[in-house]
């Protein structure tokens, strides 16, 4: 018997060989998100001015902070620009750099001279005795 003679083997024939996809892509499909579209794109604007509080406000957080671009959908380009005028519009005092004024969102640290003695309860009760 000659070697042509001989039927070729297939590689996955073997029991102990798996198929390389067997076990993945069960359950729900996993598909690509959305690129988000920015503001300017859809409103064709070209060029943001730092005197044009409505649009600089948009792209930025209620304590002042400007969001990032992969949250507003802009473009490298289109960021650099609305840093900048942000920034200029900061400098020319038109928005402000921090907002301070919030709401309660939890416990407040005390005054250095507030703290109660060693040994001493604050408001909750007298300590405890051996």
């Amino acid at each position: 018997m000659s070697e042509f003679d001989k039927e070729p083997q297939d590689p996955m024939s073997d029991k102990g060989m798996v198929d390389a996809n067997d076990g993945r892509n069960e359950g729900r499909p996993r598909g690509r998100k959305k690129r988000k579209v920015s503001y300017l794109t859809l409103n064709k604007i070209d060029h943001v001015d730092f005197k044009d509080l409505s649009i600089l406000q948009r792209f930025m957080t209620e304590r002042g902070k400007i969001t990032p671009a992969r949250q507003n959908g802009n473009t490298a380009k289109q960021q650099r620009m609305i840093c900048n005028a942000i920034k200029r519009a900061r400098e020319m005092a038109l928005i402000p750099f921090v907002v301070i004024e919030t709401t309660d969102s939890g416990p407040r640290r005390r005054p250095m001279g507030d703290r109660p003695e060693r040994g001493e309860r604050g408001e909750r009760g007298e300590r405890a005795e051996r």
